[in-house]
């Protein structure tokens, strides 16, 4: 799938901005992962984050994903759970970075100010 340029910039940012770790997503990409693996202590022994954060954040930095649209909510025959997974246009670029051997960019200063711009104040671009 082709996405616009301004769209995949936004999500690397977005995704290099997160607290969160390549192997999460590359677990992502094969299953759904619950809100409890990721947050806190579970999140750091598993390599999720390189810290241990809270659920709160978690929860918030995940909300970002998927506005942005790099993760999406699990859906199961109850509706909605607490479990996430990656959607075609995360997959595209965890892929990417798989396939290359390398890390999730390193964000500049420039990216981190305008990831929190757009994210706080919530605007498309």
């Amino acid at each position: 799938m082709d996405y616009p340029r301004s769209t995949i910039n936004r999500a690397v940012r977005a995704i290099s901005c997160s607290p969160f770790q390549l192997c999460l997503f590359t677990k992502m990409c094969t299953q759904s992962v619950a809100l409890q693996e990721i947050a806190g202590q579970a999140g750091r022994a598993a390599g999720f984050t390189q810290i241990i954060i809270s659920e709160r954040h978690t929860e918030s930095a995940i909300a970002w994903l998927i506005q942005v649209g790099l993760l999406r909510r699990e859906v199961d025959g109850q509706g909605l759970t607490d479990s996430f997974r990656l959607t075609p246009l995360g997959r595209q670029l965890i892929d990417q970075w798989q396939h290359q051997g390398r890390p999730l960019p390193q964000p500049s200063w420039r990216d981190r100010i305008q990831n929190l711009y757009q994210r706080w104040l919530r605007l498309p671009v």
